[in-house]
């Protein structure tokens, strides 16, 4: 019995041993998967954009020096010295002497060319945008009173809004039978023409971008630490001083981040422009979209490198300049903000609170009269009566309309299911993204830079990349690969959107507490279970808001998506309202409501979710 019970228990200490073994194995290969997890992600997430952004943007841009098969510059050198694109600067290009060309810049006559009228609406557009937003952020940072985080959310709405259904609502307020016109005549006051007018343009860019310079704005003078201020108050400072010494020199990075920013979006403006502008206001990227339409590729390429240039000049500045910047954390004391209605009237008070009731009368029109005159449209017959029949036809289109024409229910279907499939894929890539360019490193920069590129590239190349390339197919090893043009969609859209998700988680993670990680570190964790389990977790409200940012742009883009969207069941709600255009304008502005009740929407559900947050 010794014997049998002694055998027994070798038999248990050997399958106990092997157990132990087994889960040392298992634990070392745990670790070693944790390890190399952020690295392997990271190598995805290249891959990923490779495939996705890269390689399609590369085989259109490569038809600029790559004609007939041979290498040339004969094309590119064509655009940079012809005056319709470059205006005066051409002619500096094609060897004239300098003096002469700053002779003829400083000529009441001289000529811009397409790419000087671009670059100088993009001026004029960032200019108005910071002067619109700057107050915005000044009454969402310092006041507070009822609905202010709700106001906070949709402060961004305009911004995600597509920009066909932005021209809808430009259009039936600033017509000439339009809203405002309306309410001047029955005033008495004679009506103005904005439509097909560089004032037109740049209101639109500033009804687009303002939202955008107010929350980045808002949320840095939210982070200004309150004792600062006051100890500058201590010494003798007073308010003005305070201010110009202490909080402008925190807001105003902001403030660039936002106009950089600005620039970059209103330079490579599309749809806004041929809506509102037209060809005698084009822009670099309205060129573009006719060259494309026209198969000259070539050109349309070339002048895709020469904007690519451009946008990206000014966003890799903007990134380095937000890398010297980005030590500045939230404050541990944050400044209280002010009742936006004052306990006591007096003449300090009142001067503020009355500038920004101004304000808000100016900002009503430019903000709130589009958005309120297309829902008016939508309910509004061509006798000014009240009806519902703009809804009722889309009813009715969804029951009896034919296979080829646009519907509303496959429009919004479309819609969510594929900004959902690019959140998912969006927001992975632009974490991953996020962690690596928060890491300190030689290069950090250009990595950042290189990840951005998406927000600086033509959307028209994009599209037409991914066309000839993912949708039309492309063969390796003997293997055709293609893709439907649902699944270009998404993809397409995941890339416009990730940018967003990087921008906002990024200045979470770069603010938090560094002890926190190296403890976690200290006590054995691998660089991803720290990134799990301490990093995402705290910000979390951040990747909240990048999510949604994801869908939003998703369900917003119309640049690629009316360059893939060539099938019969692959439309989105803004294809629909730009099909509904060209036919009915009470349609349009229907589908119009409903895409600006779902975009609302998002945006109203991540302040709930996600809470405060730093960036976007």
């Amino acid at each position: 019995m010794t014997g049998v019970d002694g055998g027994r228990a070798t038999g248990d200490d050997d399958r106990a041993t092997d157990d132990g073994r087994r889960a040392d194995r298992l634990t070392r290969l745990r670790e070693g998967v944790e390890s190399h997890a952020l690295t392997a992600l990271a190598v995805l997430t290249s891959a990923a954009l490779v495939v996705a952004f890269y390689y399609p943007t590369a085989t259109v841009l490569i038809e600029a020096v790559v004609v007939d098969g041979a290498v040339t510059l004969a094309v590119f050198a064509e655009v940079l010295t012809d005056p319709f694109y470059f205006g005066e600067l051409a002619r500096l290009l094609s060897g004239e002497s300098p003096a002469a060309v700053a002779r003829s810049l400083l000529s009441p006559d001289r000529r811009l060319g397409i790419v000087g009228f671009t670059a100088y609406q993009a001026v004029l557009s960032t200019l108005a945008s910071v002067a619109l937003g700057l107050p915005a952020a000044y009454l969402l940072a310092r006041f507070e009173f009822p609905g202010r985080r709700t106001l906070r959310s949709l402060t961004i709405v305009p911004f995600v809004l597509p920009s066909i259904m932005v021209a809808v609502g430009f259009v039936a307020t600033f017509g000439d039978n339009g809203t405002l016109n309306a309410a001047l005549t029955a005033i008495g006051l004679p009506p103005v023409d904005l439509l097909f007018t560089l004032e037109a343009v740049v209101i639109a860019h500033a009804f687009y971008n303002a939202p955008l310079v107010a929350r980045v704005t808002a949320a840095a003078w939210e982070s200004v630490d309150a004792s600062a201020v006051e100890t500058a108050r201590s010494l003798g400072a007073g308010p003005v001083r305070a201010f110009v010494d202490v909080v402008a020199p925190q807001v105003y990075p902001a403030v660039l981040t936002g106009a950089a920013l600005t620039f970059v979006f209103t330079f490579g403006t599309f749809p806004i422009v041929l809506a509102l502008g037209g060809f005698q206001l084009a822009t670099v990227e309205v060129f573009i979209y006719r060259l494309v339409r026209d198969l000259s590729y070539a050109e349309a390429a070339a002048l895709a490198i020469v904007e690519l240039a451009i946008s990206l000049g000014v966003l890799l500045a903007y990134l380095r300049y937000e890398a010297r910047s980005s030590t500045n954390t939230r404050g541990a004391r944050p400044l209280s903000r002010r009742p936006l209605v004052p306990p006591a009237p007096t003449l300090r008070e009142l001067l503020p609170r009355a500038g920004l009731a101004a304000y808000v009368a100016v900002a009503g029109i430019i903000f709130l009269a589009p958005i309120a005159s297309m829902v008016l449209a939508s309910v509004t017959g061509g006798d000014g009566a009240l009806t519902l029949d703009h809804y009722r036809f889309l009813v009715e289109r969804q029951q009896t309309g034919a296979a080829f024409q646009v519907r509303p229910w496959p429009a919004i279907r479309n819609s969510l299911v594929f900004a959902t499939g690019a959140t998912l894929l969006a927001l992975p890539m632009g974490v991953v993204v996020a962690v690596l360019t928060t890491r300190r490193y030689r290069g950090r920069t250009l990595v950042d830079a290189a990840a951005m590129a998406p927000l600086a590239v033509s959307g028209i190349i994009v599209g037409l990349g991914l066309l000839r390339g993912l949708v039309f197919g492309v063969e390796i090893a003997g293997w055709r690969i293609a893709a439907s043009g649902a699944v270009a969609i998404v993809v397409a859209h995941a890339v416009s959107g990730y940018p967003f998700v990087v921008r906002t988680v990024s200045p979470g993670l770069a603010g938090l507490d560094r002890s926190l990680v190296e403890s976690a570190r200290a006590l054995g964790a691998s660089r991803a279970r720290v990134v799990r389990d301490v990093e995402l977790p705290l910000v979390w409200p951040a990747v909240v808001a990048g999510a949604a940012f994801a869908f939003a742009v998703s369900i917003g883009e119309f640049t690629s998506t009316v360059v893939l969207a060539t099938g019969a069941d692959a439309y989105t709600m803004p294809v629909a309202i730009e099909r509904f255009i060209g036919r009915r304008l009470g349609p349009a502005t229907a589908m119009g409501v409903v895409l600006l009740v779902v975009t609302g929407l998002s945006f109203v559900v991540i302040e709930r979710l996600g809470g405060e947050h730093r960036g976007l």
